[in-house]
């Protein structure tokens, strides 16, 4: 009780030279805080060591404080999370919290009191300290994660746009891998652009996928039935020889889509397709578009 009444008298009064103390320590190395100011170290210095001393006003015990804690709890997490955006490492975020050891010790040690008091008093500022570098640590890290998951999602959401090329006609041109997030990616892009289009056709070109297997074509399926649940024919374009090879091996089934070799014969089709049936009755419109596949599938009831 002796040593929590020392070091919290130690925060309230000697709290802008503690402060002044810990900024120095981190200005002197670079790597600690690197790409924070001066002006936001002095912002941090005054948010932690207030909330410090008010916490151990609370009462509460030292081994909950900082996780207990709502002040003193949310002045470690915002400054972790600020260094991170900054591009801080986490162990130099720790070692910043950890620095502030020394500067308080310091404020702790001028303190009238005998050796078993001191000692007693930087056990506690250890306990206390440790707590708040394990606490930014953890936070910086799931606040990287938090930062990677959103930039990931704005790069899928980039890689994948939907391309209006005719009236009613979209497509999605398609480059690299086509895994299950992209995937979801794609559906919600493209189904939000059919929509907000109208749109009769979409054509997923995959001429930039460099393989095809079944772990594709069952993401293909999945876009393709997804569309049609919109009310909208889908093809598919890009099919290269290397590819038309290989799914006939893997025995995958693509005979209910329409496919084509390339994106201009692609989008050929659905011209046609849009063109007949803005104008004419199911049946008439089958008749127009007898020339666009020679097998059934999809398009075969317009």
């Amino acid at each position: 009780m002796v040593a929590r009444e020392r070091v919290a008298d130690a925060l309230r009064t000697d709290a802008d030279a503690i402060a002044d103390h810990w900024v120095r320590l981190q200005l002197a190395q670079p790597t600690w805080g690197n790409g924070v100011s001066e002006t936001e170290l002095r912002e941090e210095a005054d948010a932690l060591i207030g909330a410090l001393a008010t916490a151990l006003d609370s009462g509460m015990p030292v081994e909950h404080v900082v996780g207990g804690h709502r002040e003193l709890h949310r002045a470690v997490t915002e400054l972790s999370l600020r260094r991170a955006r900054e591009g801080v490492s986490p162990t130099a975020t720790s070692l910043a919290v950890l620095a502030l050891k020394e500067a308080l010790l310091e404020a702790v040690q001028r303190r009238p009191g005998d050796s078993g008091e001191l000692f007693g008093s930087a056990l506690l500022v250890n306990r206390l300290l440790d707590s708040a570098g394990a606490l930014s640590f953890e936070t910086y890290v799931e606040g990287r994660e938090e930062i990677i998951r959103r930039q990931s999602r704005q790069l899928l959401e980039v890689s994948t746009p939907v391309v209006r090329l005719w009236r009613h006609v979209l497509a999605v041109p398609l480059i690299g891998t086509l895994d299950t997030a992209r995937t979801q990616v794609v559906m919600e892009n493209l189904l939000q652009a059919i929509q907000e289009h109208e749109a009769q056709v979409a054509i997923i070109d995959i001429t930039g996928v460099p393989t095809v297997d079944t772990a594709v074509a069952q993401h293909l399926m999945q876009t393709v039935n997804a569309v049609r649940l919109m009310g909208a024919d889908c093809l598919i374009s890009g099919i290269r020889p290397p590819i038309a090879q290989t799914i006939a091996q893997l025995g995958i089934d693509l005979s209910t889509i329409l496919t084509r070799a390339t994106l201009a014969d692609a989008l050929s089709a659905a011209v046609r397709l849009t063109s007949g049936s803005s104008g004419a009755s199911s049946t008439s419109g089958a008749a127009g578009y007898s020339g666009v596949s020679a097998r059934p599938g999809p398009l075969a009831d317009l």
